[in-house]
């Protein structure tokens, strides 16, 4: 149920946040990621460094070389979004996840259109699951009645998905055909695009939010409703809470230590209950959207969301994908510039830039592994999982195939860092400043 609520751009809500923080003292550094943890000699997080700008592509500094920052803090939080690239290392080092289920995720890719007056309809809230997915891949879709005649529209796929041949952008291109939904964009202009992956594993699959020096907060650690496709109330939330837990810290003269009582007010709060009530969508809906319906129905409606049971995630996203060999390649209609759009397109649309003699910021562990093994077995799933065409495997001289990385086109969604059947791809900060530019999504 979504009424009551507020249809936003969530872009102009936070350049607005930043301008309070601004005015209440917060040092903001736009264009500068945090690149790597810094510790103590006790193991304790005592801040961040920002990455080094005017690098090039080899890794030698150019003219325009900047060394990168040390900040140092007593308490560093974490809160980059979901598969935050530190929060990840920052998982593994402490062992944050032992004994929660995987971490699962899914990739929204999203347009904003300035559709027919006679169409808007401001307020007006549309959910759809399934088409044009198959009954068996978790997916459904949004579109939010904007202002100024605009809507937002998106479609959302599980990242648990098994055929190698499915792309999640062309099953959002295909959803707009549908004749209810395409009746909204007749006549209408695509302003704006953009993707991203969402942590939807839900209550189980939190992390420990505290170590040493620090906390996770937001979708860092995966504080997301997965059944109302929301999680910025839950960001802001648990940067309230933590917050609040280290103001107690400070003005108790303590530093780098863990910030339990962050994680007991978790406990207590609303954002807890309301998580503990949904707890059970994401694992119902992964069985299948008619088995997965009837049994969330049996939890939300029979159960009121307080069942007397708890369903589990058993596979992390990339252990899902199955040979190319199990499935029929999935033929998509070619985009009509209308309604329908290729990548290159909208990545243009995205204002996506990055300086293009700096180094790669997705990386491979093992160059012989998107050939030998992804290629090979999975039909190489990279070139499409990627709603960017940031991968691309091309015909060297001889013939032999090779795995091109267009990394200038990447729009930060994480998807590839999280689909990758080898965990081979890693993501890595690219130069402060670069990637996509949401100005109104």
């Amino acid at each position: 149920q979504n009424h009551g609520n507020y249809v936003i751009s969530l872009a102009n809500v936070v350049r607005w946040l930043g301008q309070q923080a601004e005015a209440l003292g917060v040092e903001v550094f736009p264009g500068f990621p945090a690149a790597e943890i810094l510790y103590n000699d006790d193991g304790s997080v005592i801040g961040v460094a920002t990455g080094n700008m005017g690098v090039d592509r080899h890794g030698e500094p150019t003219a325009a070389f900047q060394l990168g920052m040390e900040l140092h803090a007593k308490y560093t939080f974490f809160a980059e979004g979901a598969r935050g690239h530190l929060g990840k290392q920052l998982i593994a080092k402490y062992k944050l996840d032992a004994g929660r289920d995987p971490q699962t995720y899914a990739i929204g890719i999203k347009e904003i259109w300035e559709i027919d007056p006679k169409m808007h309809k401001p307020g007006l809230v549309v959910h759809t699951a399934g088409w044009p997915l198959d009954s068996k891949t978790y997916g459904g879709s949004f579109l939010y009645h904007l202002e100024n005649n605009q809507v937002a529209v998106g479609y959302v796929v599980g990242l648990a998905y098994e055929n190698p041949y499915l792309s999640p952008y062309e099953e959002f291109q295909r959803y707009k055909t549908h004749p209810e939904i395409r009746k909204f964009f007749e006549g209408g202009k695509r302003l704006a695009y953009g993707a991203r992956a969402i942590t939807a594993g839900g209550l189980q699959s939190l992390p420990k939010l505290t170590f040493p020096g620090g906390a996770l907060i937001g979708c860092d650690a995966g504080f997301l409703n997965a059944s109302r496709i929301k999680g910025s109330h839950a960001a802001i939330k648990t940067g309230m809470l933590a917050a609040e837990a280290v103001f107690e810290a400070l003005n108790g003269g303590r530093q780098y230590d863990e910030l339990t009582a962050y994680s007991a007010a978790f406990e207590k709060s609303w954002l807890h209950e309301e998580l503990h009530k949904a707890r059970n969508f994401k694992p119902s809906m992964s069985k299948g959207l008619v088995a997965g319906t009837l049994l969330v129905g049996i939890d939300q409606v029979l159960f009121g969301g307080k069942a007397p049971w708890t369903l589990h995630h058993s596979h992390a996203d990339h252990e899902c994908l199955k040979p190319a060999a199990d499935f029929t390649p999935i033929s998509y209609p070619k985009p009509d510039g209308k309604l329908t759009f290729d990548r290159l397109s909208s990545v243009f649309i995205s204002n996506t830039n990055h300086a293009e003699d700096q180094p790669i910021h997705l990386t491979l562990k093992d160059a012989s592994v998107p050939v030998g093994i992804n290629l090979a077995k999975y039909a190489g799933p990279e070139a499409r999982y990627c709603p960017a065409g940031v991968y691309e495997f091309v015909k060297n001289d001889d013939n032999t195939d090779r795995l091109q990385i267009n990394a200038q086109n990447c729009v930060h969604c994480k998807t590839c860092d999280i689909k990758d059947p080898t965990q081979n791809i890693v993501w890595v900060t690219p130069e402060g400043g670069g990637g996509p530019n949401y100005s109104n999504m």
